[in-house]
């Protein structure tokens, strides 16, 4: 039985480097919808663990896709390890395990990992100085991670005061004594960014040795208005960009394409294979680049950022960061892969 399952697995492979290497030279994305049900069992069988985006994926705001919960729910019965990675650094770990069973996906709180949580898990390993403080632009996401593991930071919101304190001592003074006691500067999303958060960071990135921290590199996302339209908003991208314009550093990124996510998930979870992992996302230069960067295999689904449309003009384009972009398969949604694997057992 064993032989049998090897022998199994290396056709997988070979059916995964088949598709890889016709497109060596023009990157070529296969649409679930045009396999065959060989094509989609042998795909199946090509991988062990699941790494998911969450919105535009599983949900859109407060509302599961349609299919989604069910088709994650499927992968486990098929045997399949799934885990949730998003670049939103807005909630804490034990938050997200609540959305997840509300809407029915189900899922431990190991095999969840968001940016606030990669923030606090990246300070420990290059072993933070506990008696030191974090400069946090940011959530109360963030802040429980870092209390998690014990790491001490200035209140969310402190920028104004500080700088407000500044102007109407005419000087620096206050801000000068507690720059020596903070040592990163991490900056994650907040709707409350502002002008004094520049200031301050810059300020402390002045010293060096005070480590500067991204949560996700998203320039921009998806809002919904009251009215149900939808629009561009600007993301941690875009404000970190003016700090680091300011400050002359750049910064390093925790989150997707970076690979130190799913480094995270490997080092947590032993014996997760690159090559026997599927990555899926709406976003191509965050979700699918994950991927590439890693080795994974790579699904995206049209229910969030990009489209179909946007991956055939990449295939052919001639910069070779945009080809990088293609994903190794495409759906319309998650949902539609269930009617797909309804035949195949674990």
């Amino acid at each position: 039985m064993h032989v049998i399952k090897n022998i199994f697995k290396t056709s997988s492979f070979t059916y995964l480097n088949k598709i890889r290497s016709s497109s060596r030279m023009v990157s070529v994305c296969k649409e679930v919808s045009s396999m065959t049900d060989s094509e989609v069992s042998t795909w199946f069988d090509s991988f062990d663990t699941v790494m998911t985006d969450c919105d535009g994926v599983l949900w859109v705001g407060s509302e599961p896709i349609s299919g989604s919960p069910e088709m994650i729910n499927r992968f486990r019965d098929l045997g399949k390890r799934v885990f949730y990675v998003t670049n939103n650094s807005t909630k804490h770990r034990r938050e997200y395990k609540t959305k997840l069973d509300k809407l029915g996906f189900g899922g431990t709180m190991d095999e969840i990992v968001g940016t606030a949580y990669l923030a606090a898990t990246y300070l420990e390993q290059i072993n933070f100085d506990k008696t030191k403080l974090v400069y946090v632009v940011g959530s109360s996401g963030i802040t429980q991670e870092l209390d998690d593991v014990g790491i001490k930071y200035l209140p969310i919101g402190i920028s104004e005061s500080l700088v407000m304190e500044a102007a109407v001592c005419n000087g620096l003074k206050q801000i000068e004594e507690i720059s020596g006691t903070i040592s990163a500067v991490l900056i994650g999303f907040t709707p409350r960014f502002s002008f004094n958060d520049i200031l301050l960071a810059n300020f402390l990135l002045n010293n060096p040795d005070c480590v500067f921290l991204q949560e996700a590199p998203d320039a921009t996302f998806i809002a919904t208005s009251d009215s149900g339209k939808t629009f561009t908003a600007p993301c941690t991208g875009s404000m970190v960009a003016a700090v680091a314009t300011a400050s002359g550093r750049q910064p390093v990124v925790l989150g997707k394409p970076s690979k130190f996510m799913f480094e995270i998930v490997q080092k947590r979870h032993p014996g997760i294979l690159p090559e026997r992992t599927l990555m899926i996302g709406d976003r191509a230069n965050t979700d699918i680049l994950l991927g590439k960067n890693c080795g994974l295999q790579t699904l995206l689904v049209g229910s969030g950022v990009h489209s179909l449309a946007e991956t055939r003009a990449w295939e052919t384009s001639q910069d070779a960061e945009q080809r990088r972009m293609v994903a190794d398969f495409y759906a319309d949604k998650l949902g539609d892969l269930l009617d797909r694997v309804t035949q195949l057992s674990n």
